[in-house]
Formats: C-alpha cells, sequence, structure tokens
C-alpha cells in the first residue's frame, strides 16, 4: 500500500512513523510512505502557504492553489484523497478497515486555523479524530497511518492477531494476563491456566461484554452477537 501525506511538516511523519511496528513495515516495502510539502509549489520567494482569512476572524488559512498542485501532483486513478478536518467522519475501526482496503492513500494535512475552503470539492473524504483541538492534521495522519499499517497482510506473522483487539465485533479487549501467575497477591484468573479453549474463549467473550457495558456502552448497540452453539450445517436437521 501507498501513502502520501501532504503537509508542510514531513519531518514529523516521518520520524513519528520510523519506529516499532510501522517502522518494520516500512522496511519490509508492506507500506510505502512518502511526504509533499505544499510549498514546492508555492512562486513567491517567501513560500507561503497561508494567509488572513477574508471577512476577518483570527489565525491564518492554508490557499487553496499550493495544496490543489499537491494533490495533483501525486493523485492517480488508485488514489484515494482524505482530508484531517474537524468536521469530517470520526475515525473508528471500521473506517480504518475501508481505508486500509485502497491502493494509494493521500492524506491531506489541515493547519493553521484551517485550509480554504474551495479545496474540499478536491478531496474524497474528511476525517476527524474526535471532538479536540490540534495544532495540525499530522498527528491525525500518523493515528491513521498507525492503525490502517496493522491492517495490512504481512504486519504480523500471526493473521489473527489483530481479530481479538479492542473495537473489533465493537466490543472492548477482555483483560490479559502474563507470567508470573501471582503478582502482589493478585492471581490471574483460573480459567485462563485450565488450557480449556472452549472455556476461555467464553470467558473472554463473557468479559468483553461486561467492560464495554462498564466503559464504552454506547458500542453495545452494535456489537456483533455470538453464533448460537450447534447451528452448523453438520447438525442442523432438517423439518
Amino acid at each position: 500500500m501507498k501513502i502520501d501525506v501532504i503537509t508542510p511538516f514531513g519531518e514529523l511523519v516521518d520520524n513519528t512513523l520510523s519506529q516499532s511496528i510501522v517502522g518494520r513495515a516500512r522496511k519490509a516495502g508492506i507500506i510505502k510512505l512518502g511526504t509533499l510539502n505544499p510549498r514546492e509549489f508555492t512562486t513567491d520567494k517567501h513560500k507561503t502557504i497561508d494567509d488572513r482569512p477574508y471577512g476577518g476572524g483570527p489565525g491564518m488559512l492554508m490557499l487553496a492553489e499550493p495544496l490543489y498542485q499537491a494533490i495533483n501532483k501525486l493523485r492517480k486513478k488508485s488514489s484515494y484523497v482524505v482530508l484531517t478536518s474537524p468536521r469530517g467522519q470520526v475515525f473508528n475501526q471500521e473506517l480504518a478497515k475501508k481505508l486500509a482496503k485502497k491502493r494509494h492513500l493521500i492524506i491531506v494535512c489541515g493547519h493553521y486555523e484551517g485550509i480554504d475552503a474551495r479545496i474540499y470539492p478536491e478531496v474524497d473524504a474528511e476525517v476527524s479524530l474526535g471532538d479536540f483541538i490540534l495544532t495540525g492534521g499530522e498527528l491525525a495522519a500518523c493515528v491513521m497511518i498507525d492503525c490502517i499499517t496493522r491492517l495490512q497482510k504481512g504486519t504480523f506473522k500471526k493473521t489473527d492477531v489483530t481479530s481479538s483487539e479492542s473495537f473489533e465485533e465493537n466490543l472492548l479487549e477482555a483483560p490479559q494476563y502474563t507470567r508470573p501467575e501471582v503478582w502482589r497477591g493478585r492471581r490471574v484468573p483460573q480459567v485462563l491456566l485450565n488450557g480449556n479453549h472452549k472455556e476461555i474463549a467464553a470467558w473472554k467473550r463473557e468479559q468483553s461484554v461486561e467492560i464495554t457495558k462498564q466503559f464504552r456502552p454506547d458500542l453495545l448497540e452494535n456489537a456483533s452477537q455470538p453464533k448460537p452453539a450447534g447451528r452448523t450445517k453438520k447438525n442442523i436437521r432438517r423439518k
């Protein structure tokens, strides 16, 4: 997968995404990450990419022309252009899955007070991380790329490593434990030690539901229900 980020602060994106899992995925060629500075498409000696808004108001707006030129420098038939924007769809796991299927993703980072509104028709989607304010879209882009990279085939050796994580099936993940079995008087639940995978799976599901009820009850409305037992093709009796 190819991902390009349009930003005047390319080093911030490149450095942030050069470590850990994403860094390894880049080295392995699972994702190819590039950055493009809109200043490359300015014509004045100061390489200006922002100006004061018409009608007054605080802050500076990013100019439309440098962003337009940058988008079209990168855009191909397979490209999907995303703008980081507070008015956009809130980023979540389902949206990450959709974006992860794109062959070429272009992320345009908003900055300063915003962008000239005439650039909106040039993008395919607007995405927001949530109802809070950042100084620019670079960190939002990094979060999206990290999440999307995790979904790419080959990022993890085990193909099912992401299937039981939080927000899959709209449930939070069940508690997890590692060695030692007893830590400061707190024991690992016995069910996780008995080797009965059916019981472990049932316990994890129960815990996921309870934790989601406690911390994110809003997710339960769309949570998937477990498949009923005894309803496989082999044991369904025809009437």
